[in-house]
């Protein structure tokens, strides 16, 4: 029997996680969620976990009356992740936050030699270099969940021994896939929420919106696979059945397909290399009838062309464009930019960031909070 502590247990990620758990019989040691303290109780109950972390200190109490009659130690905010991506007696740990928060547990639980399935984007995009060092310093393994990267990975296995020459990143292209840039700028809210193919949390969902996510994904893809910009092709696959595929020397293509559903990567990151039963709905090409491809418009979606640009350039750049891109989603969310102001804002941030070399994490945060104030002072400047 697996261990397992969630980092994030009451998101999309977390939840579908924990459906796993219980199916296959893995132990919950150990979760975390942001502020959700009602779900975060009943999953604690449900699953007798140990320890629970509340990330907002301020739902602590509320926590604490839900769970009162469990023997469960409380913690909260970055000290409490950082205690459960630290606990003895774990064997994986799944990354499911969102966002920079992300990136020093998955660094406290690689320092402990604890294995990790990453869902969490951030830690690999801001934090790449010095975290590949510190998995293989450690002998760490780090399982990845995204769909692209599990199909990548999947693709890979039994071919060690062959060289890779490239991959091939499929994008769903989002809800404004032929859009262009003037049909977006009165794009709602609403409207950037409702993805075609999946079901996301609402910060990742805009990031499909705008491709950023994908951007994001190119830059954790490297870092994953140990690739150079050039060898990384995004193509826009509408149906979302080809999850990504693997170009070898020979010029073949090795690809993993399936119904778009995150349990399928999410099992496999924590059961590898054991493939079970999976309680999803069998892909049945028929039913599809036919796949289609395209380009991505590089001009039009901003994020996309700016995560590619900083990555090449390297430093701190991908972690700047990053911390723009989060403040500049939230405040889209709010209401207080429009759709296409955070391609602009995220653009504006790369171009006027003064690149260096990452030495310590420290780098890497210093990065994050300066895009995120650039991108404040320039939105209550009113330019966006």
């Amino acid at each position: 029997m697996k261990t397992i502590s969630i980092l994030g247990s009451t998101g999309s990620i977390g939840t579908q996680a924990l459906e796993v758990c219980e199916e296959h019989d893995i132990k919950v040691k150990a979760l975390a969620a942001h502020s959700n303290a009602a779900l975060l109780a009943e999953q604690a109950k449900k699953f007798g976990a140990e320890y629970v972390c509340i990330f907002d200190e301020s739902k602590l109490d509320r926590l604490k009356t839900l769970l009162a009659d469990s023997k469960v130690t409380f913690l909260t905010g970055m000290e409490g992740l950082k205690t459960i991506a630290s606990l003895d007696g774990v064997d994986i740990m799944l990354n499911s936050v969102v966002g920079m928060v992300g990136l020093v547990p998955t660094l406290t639980a690689i320092e402990h030699g604890t294995d990790i399935a990453l869902a969490n984007k951030e830690t690999l995009v801001a934090g790449g270099k010095l975290v590949i060092n510190a998995a293989k310093e450690k002998g760490v393994m780090i399982y990845p969940v995204d769909s692209e990267h599990s199909a990548i990975f999947q693709s890979m296995q039994g071919n060690s021994m062959n060289r890779v020459k490239g991959i091939i990143l499929t994008a769903s292209g989002g809800p404004f896939f032929g859009r262009t840039l003037d049909d977006l700028r009165n794009v709602t809210v609403e409207q950037a929420l409702n993805h075609p193919n999946w079901s996301m949390g609402n910060k990742i969902t805009i990031d499909s919106a705008t491709l950023m996510n994908k951007g994001l994904e190119f830059i954790e893809a490297m870092w994953l696979f140990d690739l150079s910009p050039e060898q990384i092709e995004i193509v826009v696959h509408r149906e979302s059945v080809i999850h990504s595929a693997v170009e070898y020397e020979d010029n073949s293509v090795i690809a993993q397909l399936g119904v778009p559903d995150m349990k399928i990567p999410i099992q496999y990151a924590l059961l590898y290399p054991n493939r079970v039963h999976c309680d999803v709905r069998k892909l049945s090409l028929t039913d599809y009838g036919k796949l289609t491809f395209a380009k991505p418009d590089y001009e039009t979606f901003k994020c996309l062309t700016a995560c590619i640009k900083a990555v090449t350039a390297g430093g701190i750049l991908p972690a700047a464009v990053n911390g723009a891109n989060e403040a500049a989603v939230a405040a889209f969310l709010q209401g207080r930019i429009s759709f296409t102001g955070i391609g602009d804002l995220v653009t504006e941030v790369l171009e006027n960031t003064e690149n260096k070399e990452i030495k310590t994490v420290d780098d890497i945060l210093e990065a994050d909070r300066a895009a995120r104030a650039y991108v404040e002072n320039k939105i209550e400047e009113g330019q966006y």
